[in-house]
């Protein structure tokens, strides 16, 4: 169990030590949040809930790709 306090440790001692890494980290998570959340709301919508059954999905998708 010491062990994995260690580990903690060394990662949390890095993290803080770091300077351009921690507005690295930043970067990532305002793009990881851009396409998570903006993205999902403007772009893709939620068409398939208005079905109730897997087979009302299906074929809502086969009409729309063979259009």
């Amino acid at each position: 169990m010491r062990w994995i306090k260690n580990i903690y440790r060394f990662y949390l001692d890095g993290f803080k030590s770091m300077t351009v890494g921690k507005t690295l980290w930043l970067i990532v998570f305002i793009k990881l949040f851009i396409m998570f959340v903006i993205l999902k709301l403007f772009f893709f919508r939620a068409e398939l809930s208005d079905f109730r059954t897997e087979e009302e999905k299906g074929k809502h998708v086969i009409k729309q790709l063979t259009k």
